[in-house]
């Protein structure tokens, strides 16, 4: 994750899980907020912003299905709930309403931690649109194909992944174990050859590469400006 830091609201009526929960998080690099019940929550939600939200199902009042029914109508916020052990049909219910994660209780806080950051790296994940240029080259990433120079190239899906992750991260270099991880080829030789290729792709001029570029000792790097 990026060097953002991250504000988290705990809605527990469970006055030890809320403060576990709240010190481990904060030990953790995030800031965070507690509420006791629902009314409490809505509260915060309507003063503060709010990354993510861990947040109990069984609370005196209203319920946690029902806060995140009604947050997920109004707010493009991620959920966890908290489920009491063996509670299937309200994980069920949960889901179905839209909750992210689940986590059953008792539960480690490690293993809250890492579903928190697992969501957060989900939605800190750039989209990228299907038409995207690189310089004056245009990829298509839907349509599998690259237009430069008005003329039509194809890519296979194995080079659509690798541009795909690239293109998320432009200007960071990717090692050829980088590479190999993306698209699971063990020969570096392979590898090679397939920039070559894409190189072959998007460049106006491949012998002497603009945009996909080789870093001596280190991998490769695209730039798209």
């Amino acid at each position: 994750m990026n060097k953002k830091t991250f504000h988290i609201l705990v809605v527990d009526d469970d006055d030890r899980i809320r403060e576990l929960v709240k010190e481990y998080l904060e030990e953790n690099n995030f800031i965070v907020s507690t509420a006791i019940d629902a009314f409490d929550a809505k509260n915060k939600l309507n003063i503060l912003k709010f990354d993510i939200l861990i947040l109990d199902i069984m609370m005196p009042g209203e319920s946690g299905l029902s806060l995140t029914k009604e947050i997920k109508k109004n707010k493009p916020m991620p959920i966890i709930l908290l489920t009491a052990k063996g509670e299937t049909v309200d994980r069920i219910q949960g889901l179905e309403l839209g909750a992210d994660d689940y986590l059953g209780k008792p539960f480690e806080p490690k293993e809250l931690l890492l579903r928190i950051k697992n969501i957060l790296n989900k939605i800190q994940k750039p989209i990228l649109p299907n038409e995207i240029y690189i310089g004056n080259t245009l990829v298509n990433l839907k349509k599998l194909n690259i237009k430069i120079n008005n003329k039509i190239k194809k890519i296979n899906p194995q080079e659509k992944k690798v541009l795909e992750k690239m293109l998320e991260s432009p200007g960071k270099v990717f090692s050829r174990n980088d590479i190999r991880k993306i698209i699971n080829i063990s020969k570096e030789r392979t590898i090679d050859v397939m920039i070559t290729r894409l190189r072959q792709k998007i460049e106006s001029n491949p012998k002497n590469p603009k945009y996909l570029q080789t870093i001596r000792g280190s991998g490769y790097v695209l730039w798209i400006k």
